[in-house]
């Protein structure tokens, strides 16, 4: 691959223009880099990175999410009867989840950070694959808490795991798209999760295990197995790349920090005051929050849609409410690759996110103004539509408004701890007493998907102003009296810093 031609692409190369520091300051690998890299070029090394590295962290999280979520499959085929589940034992079950995913989402990311990508994802993928099989064996309601609450363990570092590992490889602009591969997993997840549930419970029996354990331990041991494909695959990094030449090494690592601050290196070592800057980033708490809304929903609709479809359909057979799950989720994985190439497109992330709350609204107010069954069913899909976009528009955003390798980490997995609070919210908005039409739970993502669009909008308008606030000072004076390194601590607070909607 010529990575020496004639003009440098606008894509990547020329956004680094805009961080350019008045004393000329240039990247540490500029020396090691040829002067420029056709457009086509870069596509290619672009796609070459694209076929390594996607197609495998794209079936990771495939299965991370169908263990998370085949619960709800499970409960409509019996694991409520057998286990005597009464009251909120269903909820409380979810519940265990959501806090282990929710609370362990920090350390988890500096865990990532330290040991690396390629080692720390395929083994937590390992592990809940284990727990998924053991889930299959539990005989109480208490052994089933417990599993759901260490698949949370293992689960919290995969998804905030695989945005950081691919803000190694991918620019701002081309990462949300990217992310959309794997997030895009979710919505699928719940499709092909409901057609391998129905597979799996048309089985006779497996061993001694017959019904919704068949569930827990076959795709399980699909989990195990594709762990073991991680750890062969996954590269933690450009530089320890066998796949990709010398050049073509640099020239990746070059591509994302030429968007950074000058001076920036592509993974940095770890301080206190990097980690807080990327904990307290504003952009970070606020689109967290906006995540926090809509994980209301989206796990909402992963534990609870089996269960809202057989209120729909309540004469339909098991077989066939599992398949009525299927079309909402596969217009949602659509949607959220189109909405993500969109922003690719626009390079814009923010309102695109605020966008996305519109057809939740719908959905939910649909919901609670009819009890019409097709009316209903319509409004899966307004639901299903946009909500699985967030995943993907927030880690990009979030990744693009801090500075170092260290505050990314960790600004990531803020964003999704936040997003994990929702998820626990998620678990007590549907509650027993409150169905078969569940006026509540359908309350509750109204107003969450409200709170979402309003601070959307609140924020839009605040990075503007900031920036314009920025633009007025004097960055000279600001860095005076700062060495090196407490210029590069500053992170998003150096003055030549701009936010990024």
């Amino acid at each position: 691959m010529d990575l020496r031609a004639s003009e440098i692409t606008p894509t990547c190369m020329e956004n680094a223009m805009d961080l350019e520091l008045k004393d000329g300051t240039s990247s540490p690998l500029d020396s090691q880099l040829p002067i420029a890299a056709s457009q086509t070029s870069e596509r290619r090394l672009r796609m070459k990175v694209d076929l390594a590295i996607c197609p495998i962290v794209c079936i990771l999280y495939l299965f991370c999410y169908i263990d998370r979520a085949n619960i709800g499959n499970a409960r409509i085929a019996g694991l409520e009867r057998e286990l005597g589940l009464h009251g909120y034992d269903y909820n409380i079950a979810l519940t265990s989840f959501s806090v282990a995913f929710t609370i362990f989402q920090i350390p988890a990311l500096i865990c990532c950070k330290w040991i690396g990508p390629g080692w720390f994802l395929p083994g937590c993928t390992f592990a809940f694959g284990i727990a998924s099989i053991c889930t299959g064996l539990v005989r109480t309601a208490g052994q089933l808490f417990a599993v759901r609450f260490i698949i949370g363990v293992f689960e919290s570092g995969v998804m905030p795991g695989f945005a950081y590992y691919l803000s190694r490889w991918y620019c701002r602009a081309e990462l949300v798209f990217r992310l959309s591969f794997y997030i895009g997993m979710a919505p699928l997840a719940g499709a092909f999760g409901g057609l391998l549930a129905s597979a799996i419970l048309s089985l006779p029996e497996l061993g001694t295990l017959h019904g919704w354990r068949m569930i827990f331990v076959i795709e399980g041991i699909i989990t195990v197995g594709l762990s073991i494909l991680g750890l062969i695959l996954l590269t933690d990094r450009p530089e320890t790349a066998r796949w990709l030449t010398h050049e073509e090494r640099h020239f990746v690592a070059h591509r994302v920090t030429s968007e950074r601050l000058p001076g920036t290196i592509l993974l940095d070592g770890m301080s206190r005051k990097k980690l807080w800057h990327g904990i307290t980033n504003p952009v970070t708490l606020t689109t967290g929050t906006m995540l926090l809304a809509n994980t209301v929903t989206v796990q909402g609709l992963g534990n609870f849609l089996p269960t809202i479809v057989s209120t729909i359909y309540p004469e339909a057979s098991v077989t066939e409410q599992q398949l009525y799950t299927v079309p909402p989720y596969i217009v949602g994985a659509l949607l959220t690759v189109a909405f993500s190439g969109l922003s690719w497109k626009l390079d814009s992330r923010q309102a695109i996110m605020t966008f996305c709350a519109l057809p939740i609204l719908t959905g939910y107010g649909i919901f609670l103004g009819t009890l019409n069954p097709h009316a209903r069913y319509v409004a899966t899909f307004l639901v299903a539509s946009t909500c699985f976009t967030m995943g993907c528009l927030t880690n990009a955003q979030i990744s693009c408004n801090v500075v170092t390798d260290t505050a990314r980490s960790v600004a990531i997995a803020t964003n999704v701890t936040l997003g994990g609070l929702g998820g626990v919210i998620s678990t007590w908005a549907f509650l027993p007493f409150d169905g078969p039409y569940f006026p509540i739970g359908n309350g509750l993502n109204l107003a969450t998907s409200s709170t979402w669009c309003l601070l959307g909008i609140g924020v839009s308008f605040w990075m503007r102003l900031d920036n314009r606030r920025r633009n007025a000072k004097s960055s000279e004076l600001d860095l005076s009296g700062l060495n090196k390194e407490q210029v590069e601590d500053l992170d998003w607070k150096h003055p030549n810093f701009r936010w990024r909607p």
